[in-house]
């Protein structure tokens, strides 16, 4: 499920940079990039559960600290490019 999530954010993400390029309306898409890294967060975070539940220490050895550190390299990402449209806007308005 996360690896779902994390498609629609991606392309929730990409859709939101691009309507912002073409001058349309970007921030239903941001919002959308937004909500889906948090679901996948939230989806990544109850796989881990599952784990723990089925006392799959080697699983949790294995992945874990990888997902972890690609997990916060990714949001960050995911928050930077959502809202740079809107970074952009207003640095646009100041100049004016």
């Amino acid at each position: 499920m996360w690896f779902l999530f994390g498609l629609l954010a991606i392309t929730a993400t990409g859709a939101n940079l691009f309507l912002y390029a073409t001058g349309k309306d970007y921030r239903l898409a941001m919002a959308l990039g937004l909500s889906f890294t948090a679901l996948t967060i939230a989806a990544d975070y109850s796989m881990v559960a599952s784990w723990v539940r089925a006392e799959d220490w080697s699983a949790l050895a294995d992945v874990v600290p990888i997902i972890a550190t690609a997990l916060w390299i990714l949001t960050i990402l995911s928050i930077l490019l959502n809202i740079s449209p809107l970074l952009l806007e207003y640095k646009n308005t100041q100049k004016r």
